[in-house]
């Protein structure tokens, strides 16, 4: 594993040809049908849902979606999720617990849109919907942070059995850049930020947020997509089948226990 600084992973999240959820999914699923809307007010470019299948394994797919060029930033709005894309995955969600599918969320964003509109369609109240409920889905869910994954945007995806993480990937409860705009009113210190911060894959193993780290070329995802698309690939069936041999209510208490015992207090 490379000892690479937070500064240094955040440039390679966001190299410009970094792989996205448009390249893994097709190298990793077959036969992936994407759904479109919410049933409520609309799509969202954001969020990418449908069915595939995973090594003949027939599973749920949830992604946010990063684009490469300004065209496909401005169709998935900067990978920065509207209300009714959350309220698409847990549609998503729903009918894959009906099925017995196990779900797997793809997690890249900066942090979920927080615009006059998304919040006048109860973006809020969606975010702590999908919390809620993920914790309760009778089925397995298992997230993989590809590069970004910022505040409650990406926590929405991640209550999950397993949560897994790309070698240079980073995962913290504000983006960096927000982090340095509060403490310091200052958004260009962001890398200063990124250091003090720990989001790191390493150091969110440590603290017993993150399950398992998933290694990259050196370098970054964007020196060989497919051999990272082999990685991810490799660890997902792994997950899917330990945890689909685990009962229900084992499933939920293990769940539920994973989230208790994060972080750290004193009485």
């Amino acid at each position: 594993m490379s000892k690479l600084s937070a500064t240094q992973r955040l440039e390679i999240i966001r190299q410009k040809n970094r792989p996205t959820v448009n390249d893994y999914i097709p190298a990793i699923f077959n036969h992936f049908t994407e759904f479109h809307g919410d049933r409520h007010f609309g799509d969202d470019g954001a969020i990418m849902a449908g069915i595939a299948t995973l090594n003949s394994t027939p599973v749920t797919v949830i992604a946010q979606v990063k684009g490469r060029n300004l065209d496909e930033n401005k169709k998935s709005n900067f990978s920065m999720p509207h209300p009714e894309g959350y309220r698409k995955a847990l549609r998503l969600a729903y009918q894959a617990e009906k099925f017995h599918r196990p779900v797997i969320c793809f997690v890249d964003t900066p942090g979920a849109f927080c615009g006059v509109e998304a919040e006048k369609r109860g973006q809020g109240e969606a975010i702590a919907k999908n919390i809620a409920e993920f914790m309760t889905l009778k089925t397995p869910v298992i997230s993989v942070v590809l590069g970004e994954g910022g505040s409650g945007g990406a926590l929405a995806l991640a209550v999950c059995d397993e949560l897994a993480m790309l070698e240079n990937a980073l995962y913290s409860v504000i983006s960096p850049r927000g982090f340095a705009s509060i403490l310091w009113k200052d958004p260009s210190r962001e890398k200063e930020a990124a250091e003090l911060m720990k989001i790191t894959a390493e150091d969110l193993m440590q603290f017993g947020v993150c399950d398992k780290i998933i290694p990259e070329p050196v370098g970054g995802a964007h020196l060989d997509a497919a051999q990272t698309a082999d990685n991810i690939s490799e660890y997902l069936i792994n997950a899917v089948e330990r945890l689909s041999a685990v009962d229900i209510p084992t499933l939920l208490d293990n769940r539920y226990k994973k989230f208790r015992k994060i972080g750290m207090f004193n009485e």
